[in-house]
């Protein structure tokens, strides 16, 4: 008999993915053996610790380039990076989650499956504490994005796609109040992102026909000498393009962030919008870079116009919102028009600006959110705009915060809005992109109105009957608001050490 030989495996490489998914997998475990009472301490402790655990292996593994499993995963520059930046921004989220399970009540309900409206299900609105599944289910997707941005294969890369999806679907329809907006949230997200996937299968098949297999490496010497039909290529790399472009909130493919953003409970919203975002624009930044890179004359003004179309469909929509969940998303769907002017640079600058983007954009949205959720009544979260009327007023800390998270978002300078935004110019201006430039400005321009109207009401309006009071954050909401805020300052007075982590991170391994 033969020996079979298979291929090696760094299980060192692979030990981030490896910890958080074991720890999704004994999160199951303490679901079904621990008490009720017990639980949410236990769930909050273990994934702490299992961030704290893969981001040390990330930084072990900081001088690593290589490919193993057979070539399905990539373990190099932007890899690291971009596992860091996602397990950081990973360990925030999980802050704001874990709060709000300490809470009597809590945005997240405790049975999902009953019916809304009914007895048991307003009972359990006010007196039942919330589902402990959420923190298994957060792992399972962290761990499925640190693949997705490590894939070095098709595949590999569908499978961690739906990985992370899954999870995220069902964490969309958890919220305790509004559950019908949250059950109607999560169904629009399943069966569009069950679409898009579906897209980036068969374009998979497609691109398997051109290049006759699925690893990056044997796609781009395919494109660099073609054996078959050029079809199959172009069409291959429009279907799997629209699976990423889903992902990543770009026009035409965001129709579902406005309403998933405003319908999901806002921790679970605060986590979709930054480490979602880093994992799409990850493993679009790997396709593009390593399959691709030989049609790059090809794609890049079919994907200049997506970018200028987002940004102005984010810019323009944003003004007419009166929900500030759906404001949030609007600009982040601007923000991702913004990330893909970086990614169309196609130089090495452009791969540093759009990570350095990634991480300033995320801690900002992040700490947006925990604002968000501080902001209620007895009736939940007020996201209503007008309630936000004159809250500068009744308190100043945290409108104060908010007001220097928005003009982060504007992009005034020493913000790290303005720095990750000059980045991403820059590079695409040297990549002779200019045209891209141009409209990045007149958007910023246009997005920055709601930004202001929104300062204005806070601080020039009079407190009414209606206006909330900003509720006292807890420990872990006010870490995770701190390193929001400080991380928002810093990468914007102070940018060079992590522009500088970008430079030297940002080399593709074939």
């Amino acid at each position: 008999m033969e020996n079979l030989h298979l291929p090696a495996i760094d299980y060192g490489a692979l030990a981030p993915m490896l910890i958080l998914f074991g720890v999704a997998c004994v999160g199951v475990l303490v679901e079904a053996l621990t008490p009720r009472r017990s639980r949410n301490t236990i769930q909050l402790s273990l994934s702490l610790l299992a961030i704290v655990a893969a981001f040390v292996m990330v930084i072990v593994q900081h001088k690593t380039h290589k490919v193993t499993i057979g070539g399905a995963v990539a373990v190099d520059g932007p890899t690291l990076f971009l596992q860091g930046a996602l397990l950081a921004l990973g360990a925030v989220s999980i802050m704001l989650i874990g709060e709000r399970k300490l809470e009597r009540g809590g945005p997240f309900v405790s049975q999902a499956a009953l019916t809304v409206g009914s007895k048991k299900d307003l009972q359990q609105a006010g007196e039942q504490s919330g589902s402990t599944e959420v923190y298994p289910l957060t792992m399972f997707a962290l761990g499925g994005m640190l693949l997705f941005v490590a894939a070095n294969d098709l595949l590999t890369m569908f499978v961690a796609l739906e990985v992370f999806s899954l999870p995220l679907y069902l964490l969309c329809a958890l919220a305790r109040r509004r559950r019908l907006l949250s059950q109607e949230a999560a169904l629009k997200y399943f069966l569009l992102g069950s679409y898009a996937s579906a897209f980036f299968l068969f374009g998979v098949a497609l691109i398997y026909g051109f290049a006759g297999g699925i690893r990056l490496s044997e796609v781009h010497a395919a494109v660099a000498n073609p054996a078959h039909s050029q079809v199959l290529l172009y069409g291959g790399l429009a279907l799997v393009a629209i699976g990423l472009l889903f992902k990543s909130a770009l026009a035409p493919f965001h129709v579902w962030t406005p309403d998933v953003y405003q319908g999901a409970p806002t921790p679970i919203t605060a986590l979709m919008a930054a480490c979602t975002k880093t994992a799409a624009f990850g493993a679009l930044l790997r396709i593009l870079y390593v399959a691709f890179d030989g049609v790059q004359w090809d794609f890049q003004p079919v994907l200049g116009v997506i970018a200028v179309l987002t940004m102005l469909v984010g810019a323009v929509l944003a003004v007419t919102q009166t929900d500030m969940k759906r404001l949030l998303a609007y600009s982040s769907i601007a923000n991702a028009g913004y990330l893909l002017v970086g990614v169309l640079a196609l130089n090495k600058e452009g791969l540093s600006s759009t990570m350095f983007y990634l991480v300033a954009y995320g801690f900002s949205v992040l700490a947006a959110f925990g604002i968000v959720t501080l902001v209620r009544d007895a009736e939940g979260e007020a996201t209503h705009l007008s309630r936000w009327a004159g809250l500068g007023k009744k308190s100043p800390l945290f409108a104060g915060v908010f007001t220097f998270i928005l003009l982060a978002f504007a992009g005034i300078p020493l913000t790290s809005g303005f720095t990750s935004k000059f980045a991403v110019f820059g590079a695409a201006v040297e990549g002779g992109q200019t045209w891209l430039v141009i409209f990045g400005v007149i958007s910023s321009m246009l997005i920055a109105f709601p930004y202001l109207r929104v300062v204005v009401m806070l601080w020039l309006s009079e407190p009414g009957e209606s206006t909330p009071t900003v509720s006292i954050p807890g420990f872990l909401t006010t870490t995770a608001l701190t390193i929001g805020v400080l991380a928002t300052l810093a990468l914007g007075v102070a940018p060079a050490p992590l522009i500088d982590l970008t430079r030297d991170a940002a080399t593709f391994v074939r």
